[in-house]
């Protein structure tokens, strides 16, 4: 069958399941949500004028904060154009809420490969993580499917060091489901049950408006997240963003700035503010795309004879879509097809390299309009078998299925 019958067959089978109605439903209700905030704060023109210096009593900056905090449903919320990546709002929030002694517990097995450095499990002593401050660390075994919910209330009752309970929504280099919003809220719920004054701290990162609720709604303590992946909307140029309880929000900020000051100054500059505005309109529907991009890719290289993970029809609560392409070759032409259906650099050819924060050789296929956006399309993976490769983003869905054809074009001619 050739490649691009096998796009139409797979997509006919999607509408057919009602796979793409579900997520275009979700993209609705988390719409109504954003527009409901807009409203209610009265986002005008003057608030995208920005400013400098200190930036004392900046209207869009705040504007946005309460935005945010609305369209997760908590207590409060900070977005920041300076925050530079996932990795670094996770640190933001982490340092905020442990102070020496300390425990941080991961719920869900060792974390995503950039934040061991932060926690302290890989990299020198001495360069700041949180061991290096006297923050003690701890994991639960996690199989991949469910939070371990008899092993986490266990370590809650035998250590009382235990200050932040950390969960990894998505599956970051592993092969394993992404976590509902619904289902951290009930470790969330079983944690300040136990000891209320547990936060319980989320890295939502790829997750946003996949669910109908965010985290927080459940009752986490704090979500983090990158605007250059899901809330940006493919708008934001940068920045971050962390929502949560309003205290957990406090000392977040003086981490973010300094004790005293938190979100108090923080100067906006000059567009930040309204492509970061423009990001969270956009957010609820480019979210809705990529999640239908990641659909097709399952099916297409499921009926291409490919492990997949999650499967074509399944529920999704984040972009990553996972083929076990099974050698070396498949993997690099994946990543070659995915880049040459991209808007920027389709030209390029992707190569493993030893990227900063990873401990193997890692590849990366993403021509987008902002430097690593992974709300834009985009493939990385581990150079090392079984060769499983993670796709995320398009910011359209037909731009997503331009790449998608483009990456089994590349697999077949060299699977064959």
């Amino acid at each position: 069958m050739e490649i691009l019958e096998l796009i139409e067959k797979s997509e006919k089978e999607l509408k057919e399941s009602g796979a793409f109605e579900r997520l275009e439903s979700t993209a609705f209700k988390n719409q109504m949500k954003v527009m409901d905030a807009f409203r209610k704060y009265k986002v005008s023109e003057a608030h995208f004028a920005g400013t400098t210096g200190y930036g004392y009593d900046d209207m869009g900056r705040d504007a946005l904060d309460k935005v945010y905090a609305d369209v997760f449903e908590c207590e409060a919320a900070f977005v920041r154009h300076n925050i530079i990546s996932g990795t670094h709002c996770l640190t933001i929030g982490l340092f905020g809420l442990l102070r020496p002694g300390d425990t941080l517990l991961s719920a869900t097995g060792k974390p995503y490969d950039t934040l061991e450095e932060v926690i302290g499990i890989r990299g020198e002593a001495g360069n700041g993580s949180l061991r290096d401050f006297g923050v003690k660390y701890d994991e639960i075994d996690y199989s991949g499917d469910d939070i371990d919910l008899d092993a986490l209330e266990a370590k809650l009752r035998e250590d009382d060091t235990i200050k932040v309970v950390f969960i990894q929504r998505s599956k970051g280099y592993s092969v394993r489901k992404t976590l509902s919003a619904e289902e951290i809220g009930k470790a969330a719920q079983l944690v300040h049950s136990i000891k209320p004054e547990v936060f319980v701290a989320v890295d939502n990162c790829y997750g946003e408006f996949c669910d109908e609720h965010e985290p927080t709604y459940w009752g986490v303590d704090i979500c983090m997240g990158s605007l250059i992946k899901n809330p940006g909307g493919g708008m934001a140029d940068c920045g971050g963003y962390i929502a949560g309880t309003a205290r957990a929000i406090e000392l977040c900020s003086y981490r973010l700035t300094s004790p005293g000051v938190g979100l108090e100054a923080g100067a906006s500059l000059y567009g930040n503010t309204r492509n970061m505005f423009k990001g969270i309109f956009y957010a609820p529907h480019t979210v809705c795309e990529a999640l239908k991009t990641a659909a097709l890719c399952a099916k297409v290289f499921e009926n291409l004879g490919f492990k997949v993970y999650p499967a074509p029809d399944a529920e999704r609560h984040c972009l990553i879509q996972t083929v076990s392409l099974e050698t070396r070759e498949n993997l690099l032409a994946f990543c070659k097809g995915i880049q040459s259906g991209a808007p920027v650099d389709s030209h390029v050819t992707p190569e493993p390299w030893d990227m900063p924060g990873y401990a193997v050789p890692v590849i990366m296929a993403a021509g987008a309009f902002v430097g690593g956006a992974s709300i834009e399309l985009s493939a990385d993976a581990p150079c090392v078998a079984p060769f499983t490769v993670y796709m995320q983003g398009g910011l359209t869905y037909q731009s997503g299925k331009l790449g998608v054809l483009f990456a089994a074009q590349e697999v077949s001619a060299t699977h064959n």
